[in-house]
């Protein structure tokens, strides 16, 4: 939250563009709910379509057919899976904390639907006689409110993971909140780009600034962060980390079966809607028309009710990117994952968001001649593009750099020995690549000949004599 802030208190020095908000002067209570209970059917049915559409493209990639079967092209196989999710027989482990384990999964889906109310859906409609937005509310931090909500749904993960008194949940509930709070910070840095140039955290001021120019172009850099931190967020290939069966035997909803497992799968997928949403308004303009297209017939393509479809068909763009992107790559290191959000996104995007803020202070023009003085000296708007550039190159080339050294540090430090007993350790062991094995001890004591003393015994117990050899 306090980086949000930080940012809100960025943007608010700067002039803010004449974009207008939306109005909800003429919404009554009802209009709202009917608006709210529309936003709930409208993400459970794509959920139902993107779980077949993810099954069918992947069937598609592998050679395979995917559901075919219930229903025309298989459309009604996601149905028929949530109504045996349903029958389903509901075991709760002994150890588990009944209130907690019942509450993780209701608090996993619930703040997945919230973060949707502040979402810019479509223009201005009319709705049983009263014109209103098709935005369940908006509030001037929107997107704030977006990240905390993320923030409160990680609880679900971690209880969950807690409440089921089993050590392979907990592992897995404290792997995916560290996943989802590191990236959670690159997540909102990336963003302060887009308050800089719109001057707004509002998500409907934010689409009107867009109606000539969609922030993917000047914010393209913020985009590419934001799009990588999206699906690390969501715990999707190939950063389902948290789902590692070969570590974790399933995660942190290993206990879960039945309605309270499907709810956690709710959850990741309507959080899939939810951060695809949050970039379609950020990024690609929100519910509007493309530029050119909108400029044609502002009336027929450019709001209204067909600004519901193009949002919709800009979604399904990311939820393409999802499931291309669980077809094709295979699952991340989890350290290589960690280091790559904390060692190079967070401080690039810092220099990032310094450079954006230097080259809108210039195009804004402190003074009045698109030119800013930085230690008495005017420079030109170009040359803080130019410099801006160069730092960020330089900083991702510094942790290239790195990267490699510690690389070659940790060659050189960690060399496995040549020679290695299998069975040092009382189990066996196999050789890395370029070791041998050595007799293991069991092996040499038992090949020594045995050797003759007075202390041996006799079959009738007394001390069986020496012999004398002459």
């Amino acid at each position: 939250m306090s980086l949000g802030l930080t940012a809100y208190g960025m943007a608010a020095t700067l002039p803010l563009t004449e974009n207008p908000s939306a109005d909800f002067s003429d919404t009554p209570w009802w209009v709202a709910l009917i608006k709210a209970v529309g936003i709930f059917v409208y993400l459970l049915v794509s959920t139902l379509l993107v779980i077949w559409f993810e099954r069918r493209v992947i069937g598609r990639m592998q050679q395979r057919p995917g559901p075919n079967r219930n229903g025309p092209f298989g459309l009604l196989q996601t149905l028929a899976d949530g109504m045996k999710s349903m029958l389903k027989e509901d075991i709760t482990p002994a150890r588990a904390e009944k209130f907690i384990y019942t509450l993780a999964p209701l608090i996993a889906a619930t703040m997945a639907f919230v973060s949707f109310a502040i979402i810019p859906v479509g223009g201005t409609v009319s709705i049983f006689g009263h014109e209103t937005p098709l935005q369940v509310t908006d509030v001037p931090v929107s997107v704030l409110l977006v990240l905390a909500v993320a923030s409160v749904g990680v609880y679900g993960i971690v209880l969950a993971g807690w409440s089921s008194g089993s050590t392979y949940p907990l592992l897995g509930g404290l792997r995916s909140t560290a996943q989802v709070i590191s990236y959670e910070i690159a997540m909102g840095l990336s963003l302060v780009a887009i308050f800089l140039y719109s001057g707004s955290m509002s998500t409907s001021q934010i689409v009107s600034a867009q109606s000539s120019l969609w922030y993917i172009l000047p914010a393209f850099f913020s985009f590419a962060v934001y799009v990588i931190t999206m699906v690390g967020e969501t715990n999707r290939l190939p950063f389902d980390l948290a789902e590692g069966e070969g570590e974790l035997t399933g995660g942190f909803h290993t206990e879960y079966s039945s309605m309270r497992f499907a709810m956690f799968f709710l959850g990741e997928y309507v959080n899939m809607f939810t951060v695809a949403a949050l970039a379609t308004t950020l990024f690609l303009g929100g519910w509007q028309a493309p530029p050119l297209i909108s400029g044609i017939n502002d009336n027929m393509f450019g709001g209204g009710w067909w600004g519901l479809l193009w949002f919709t068909a800009k979604l399904w763009m990311f939820m393409f990117l999802f499931v291309w992107l669980r077809g094709s790559l295979p699952r991340v290191r989890y350290d290589q994952f960690m280091r790559f959000g904390w060692k190079f996104l967070i401080p690039i995007t810092l220099a990032w968001v310094v450079a954006v803020a230097f080259i809108r202070g210039a195009q804004l023009g402190f003074l009045g001649d698109s030119r800013l003085t930085i230690a008495g000296r005017e420079l030109s708007v170009a040359t803080v593009v130019i410099v801006s550039v160069i730092a960020v190159v330089a900083l991702a080339a510094a942790w290239v750099w790195d990267d490699k050294r510690a690389a070659r540090a940790a060659a050189e430090d960690v060399l496995p020995p040549e020679e290695i007993d299998p069975f040092e350790d009382g189990y066996p062991v196999p050789p890395l690549p370029g070791q041998r094995l050595v007799e293991p001890r069991q092996r040499l004591a038992a090949t020594r000949e045995p050797v003759l003393t007075t202390a041996s015994s006799s079959p009738t117990g007394a001390p069986a004599k020496e012999e004398d050899h002459g």
